[in-house]
């Protein structure tokens, strides 16, 4: 199977979104972090405070959205996150997760390889979307990483490295 859709996950503040902007300034094809985009919409801050599992739903929607935009694309698809990261989500936040999520991770297949990148202390900042504390960080990392295994995928990490080396890294997965 073509490794054509795959997936940086991971802890909040472990350089995924550097990391998607290196790759895109190669040429590779990325989809944004759905749930940074619904943060910064206007009410999107307070829908994750008061309805987490409206939010998950809206993030739910949005990778699928994501994911059938880049169906058929021909060459491969670097996706900040994916629908699992949605079950993390819901897991963390000690909720129940819906069917409708359950089947979309079933559904919806990325091909690989699922990259995560690690809870690195010595780079974390909280910002304006990235609201959790170190440890609430390092929770959601455990929880979505979890959850991708939980649907079947093996989740390979990142090295603790700068942006190039971890580029590097990437590329020389997507080459084999």
């Amino acid at each position: 199977m073509p490794r054509s859709r795959l997936v940086l996950t991971g802890a909040p503040g472990a350089g995924k979104t550097t990391l998607l902007d290196a790759a895109a300034a190669t040429g590779l094809i990325t989809s944004p972090e759905v749930a940074r985009v619904l943060l910064q919409q206007p009410g999107g801050m307070a829908l994750r405070e008061t309805d987490p599992r409206g939010f998950a739903e809206a993030m739910l929607e949005a990778h699928v959205h994501e994911f059938e935009r880049h169906d058929g694309q021909a060459g491969p698809v670097l996706f900040d996150r994916g629908v699992p990261d949605v079950v993390g989500f819901l897991d963390v936040s000690g909720l129940p997760v819906p069917k409708a999520v359950d089947a979309a991770c079933r559904r919806l297949r990325y091909t690989g390889p699922i990259l995560r990148a690690p809870a690195w202390a010595d780079i974390y900042q909280q910002d304006a979307e990235r609201i959790q504390n170190w440890e609430q960080a390092v929770a959601s990392d455990v929880a979505v990483t979890a959850a991708w295994r939980r649907y079947g995928y093996e989740v390979i990490d990142l090295p603790f490295a700068g942006v190039m080396e971890r580029l590097a890294f990437m590329c020389d997965l997507l080459s084999k």
